[in-house]
């Protein structure tokens, strides 16, 4: 059986990569309240599914960016602005 990766740059949101662990909405739905009515924002649990999903296929560096109407994936991420060791001191 294959397992397919998550495109995060395939939907209006990253997190929606993922299938929400909470209210098992499908990869690309939005989540949805227990009433049934669209959640105003993506559960907390999707989010942190959807970061363990990334870092695993893209690693610790990488980031997701806006690019216009869609998504990025930059393998160095924020590594270029972040404080080296010899910055830190």
């Amino acid at each position: 059986m294959e397992v397919l990766m998550p495109d995060f740059t395939a939907h209006r949101h990253p997190v929606l990569a993922v299938r929400c662990p909470e209210c098992d909405r499908a990869p690309g739905v939005w989540c949805r309240r227990p009433s049934g009515h669209r959640a105003s924002d993506l559960h907390q649990s999707r989010k942190a599914e959807a970061d363990r999903a990334f870092v695993d296929q893209h690693g610790l560096d990488a980031s997701v960016e806006r690019d216009g109407d869609g998504w990025l994936i930059d393998p160095r991420g924020r590594t270029g602005i972040r404080p080296g060791p010899e910055q830190a001191r």
